[in-house]
């Protein structure tokens, strides 16, 4: 299926509707092929009381589609079965991935409301293909027969996973366990929702008022400018207000003077759905774990972590505790020096104070600017966001061919939004891009890429995806353009890397397509991006002074290359604290839940001895990549892409940074292969060899310390 029948449920997590003066099927822009340039969604048209007529009848149809599968009196085939499982639910796919999307890039109180109202009804629809008795014995007939149907590797991929994932969602199981199953599967959908709807309410309604004006002292000008139209937002004007978002927060962390107001907004950021109030999402969080761990005691597997990992590179729970454990014991000496070294400048200045966790970024800078000579704020002119955007273009040129070229006769859901056609060398289209790029209140944090259309072959012709990338960068201000942080630019290139995976797809089925593949490997390609964001020659191209067009000196592209080491405890700390957090929570048995989450969480740190002046990088009430974002027992697929991206970079740096023949091999191999064959396989097909962990720890500067 477009969407996938086992993904019906975790969809719905995402977002809801209720019906207000519902439209005509005439009126209704789902029920019709978009009269759009290039099929993209028509956003223009779309209104929130289309979404639930739409998805009403989507889900008729694909009750019907299944109807017409499960009737047939011919013997169960490849075509007549899989492929038609693969094929049907299209409408259902089009008004899901516009209003799941919009869900979390520009939501609403309507679009919340029906959420509310769409996920259970999503959960049960889901729930009634994948237990359907029929139409399971016609897939299991096919899947008995696989060896010796003359299959393509692709067709085969993808009967082994509609198999499987019958099986995983319960096909096999008995009638008693099958409606207990139901019951879980319908409860998590809406739970899942309300986590990540009370962290947004979170991130919207706090803010740090600042009425005194030495209060900023240490701040740039930049970010001052943007507190005070912050505040004026916020009815508040002559003050400033800092925020719980990323562009807000981090910088006043990292330059404010005033301790006491890091303080306070730190402790406001790590307290995020944990006030016992109607945003509190301990007890949300716990009815989760506890949910999830039946579940997979259900389908047979020992945790939660157990059932999730079968599907991905790691494959097992044991794996994946390996290679966090082993990179713990290589960090845990760099971070102890880091805050010796921290300790020993507060110490310096004379204060009597202990480091503490609302410290470690502002003297981490002031260290940054002792040892390196590097202060961020000299970088930012540098890094506008049209010059990073260029200097990505420009690279995907260099590897690819690919040509962008901004259209402004295509519909957007937000007025910031920008559109772009994506071409071949050639000038062959490929598919449309949309960049989102700044923080607001219907915009929940974090970035990610997103796709509203996959690539696939549908009748013998060649569909086109329409992929998003959304971030949360800071605004222009006043007179001065986006200026991104070193931090910020990486991530642009780390999404962009994630569209390209979208893109370049190059595949028959859709299920199959792009970023399609085990959370483990999808990281890959978004992540070997990120190393031409700091690549000196790279540098050179795109890095240039917003005012006078000069490219960064190369006295500053010296001190960024000496500085890569720097705070890299710190940094694989604090994610990995969290992704053992999250593993500690999935490997959980029925029964043994915690009561306490709060204390559960600081017995897990205390058990791997982080130390105090370090959070983990993600708390139990706001980790919204395991409980609203689709990372549950999968948080370390970052680490764990990162060792694959680390070593492919490799061929770059010693075959050529722009050579087209390793950036071929990595498109033809990697980027347009999509789910069709196993990730080791595709990456071997690469590389030759299996991952090697050393080049991930060079570049971290860990690999001394095992």
């Amino acid at each position: 299926m477009r969407f996938s029948l086992f993904s019906l449920a975790s969809f719905a997590l995402m977002t809801a509707f209720t019906p207000a003066d519902a439209p005509t099927d005439s009126e209704n822009p789902f029920f019709k092929p978009y009269d759009t340039p290039f099929g993209v969604p028509a956003f223009d048209k779309i209104r929130p009381a289309h979404f639930e007529p739409a998805f009403e009848e989507g889900m008729k149809q694909q009750t019907a589609e299944i109807r017409a599968i499960t009737s047939l009196k011919q013997a169960p085939t490849f075509a007549n079965t899989i492929e038609s499982l693969e094929a049907g639910g299209d409408l259902l796919s089009r008004v899901s991935t516009v209003f799941f999307n919009l869900n979390n890039a520009h939501t609403s109180e309507a679009i919340q409301k029906i959420a509310q109202t769409i996920a259970p009804k999503l959960s049960r629809q889901g729930d009634d293909i994948a237990l359907n008795p029929v139409l399971f014995q016609r897939v299991k007939a096919v899947y008995d027969q696989r060896n010796s149907l003359k299959l393509s590797p692709d067709q085969q991929r993808l009967l082994e996973k509609t198999y499987k994932g019958f099986v995983r969602g319960g096909a096999a199981l008995p009638a008693e366990k099958q409606e207990r199953l139901r019951k879980i599967n319908e409860e998590l959908s809406v739970l899942t929702l309300k986590f990540g709807q009370n962290v947004l309410a979170e991130n919207n309604t706090y803010a740090l008022i600042v009425e005194r004006q030495e209060d900023l002292s240490g701040l740039p000008a930049s970010l001052v400018n943007a507190a005070a139209e912050e505040a004026k937002k916020r009815n508040q004007p002559g003050k400033w207000a800092f925020t719980l978002q990323n562009p807000s927060i981090m910088p006043f962390l990292q330059y404010a003077d005033n301790r006491a107001l890091r303080e306070q907004l730190l402790k406001a950021y790590l307290e995020r759905g944990n006030h016992n109030d109607e945003r509190d999402n301990k007890a949300i969080m716990q009815k989760m774990v506890e949910l999830r761990a039946e579940k997979a005691q259900l389908l047979g597997y020992e945790n939660h972590a157990a059932y999730v990992l079968e599907e991905s590179m790691a494959k097992t729970p044991a794996k994946v505790s390996e290679l966090l454990n082993q990179l713990w014991a290589a960090t845990v000496p760099v971070t102890r020096q880091e805050a010796a070294e921290l300790q020993a400048l507060m110490d310096k200045e004379g204060k009597n104070q202990k480091l503490e966790s609302w410290d470690w970024r502002y003297y981490a800078e002031k260290l940054r600017k002792q040892k390196f000579d590097l202060d961020e704020q000299q970088l930012r002119p540098y890094f506008s966001l049209e010059g990073v955007r260029d200097g990505i273009f420009m690279l995907t040129n260099r590897l690819y061919g690919l040509r962008f070229e901004r259209r402004t006769d295509l519909p957007v859901y937000q007025e910031d939004v920008v559109a772009y056609e994506v071409k071949e060398a050639d000038g062959k289209h490929l598919g449309i891009i949309y960049m989102d790029f700044h923080p607001r209140a219907s915009k929940r944090g974090g970035a990610w890429m997103t796709s509203y259309r996959r690539q696939e072959v549908k009748n013998g012709r060649k569909i086109t995806p329409v992929v998003s990338i959304v971030c949360n960068f800071s605004r222009p201000s006043g007179d001065t353009p986006a200026l991104l942080t070193l931090d910020e630019t990486r991530t642009f290139f780390h999404e962009f890397g994630h569209a390209l995976h979208g893109l370049l797809s190059n595949v028959h089925y859709a299920s199959q397509s792009g970023t399609a593949v085990p959370r483990d490997f999808v990281e890959l390609p978004s992540q070997i991006m990120e190393n031409w964001a700091v690549e000196g020659r790279m540098l050179k191209l795109f890095a240039k002074h917003y005012q006078t067009g000069e490219p960064i000196p190369d006295a500053l592209v010296d001190k960024i290359n000496k500085s890569q080491l720097f705070n890299q405890g710190f940094e694989t700390t604090e994610y990995l604290a969290a992704s053992l957090l999250d593993l500690d929570y999935h490997t959980l048995k029925p029964g043994r839940t915690p009561t306490d989450v709060t204390a559960f969480e600081k017995q897990s740190m205390e058990k791997i001895g982080l130390i105090p002046q370090i959070p983990p990088r993600y708390r139990s009430t706001y980790f919204q990549h395991i409980f609203s974002g689709g990372y549950s027992a999968g948080y370390y697929s970052y680490i764990w892409s990162a060792v694959l991206d680390a070593d492919a970079f490799e061929v770059f740096k010693q075959k050529g940074l722009f050579d087209p023949a390793s950036a071929q091999s990595f498109r033809k191999n990697i980027l347009e292969r999509g789910g069709t064959e196993e990730p080791m396989k595709l990456y071997l097909n690469f590389r030759g060899a299996e991952p090697d962990i050393k080049p991930l720890l060079r570049r971290r500067g860990l690999l001394k310390a095992l």
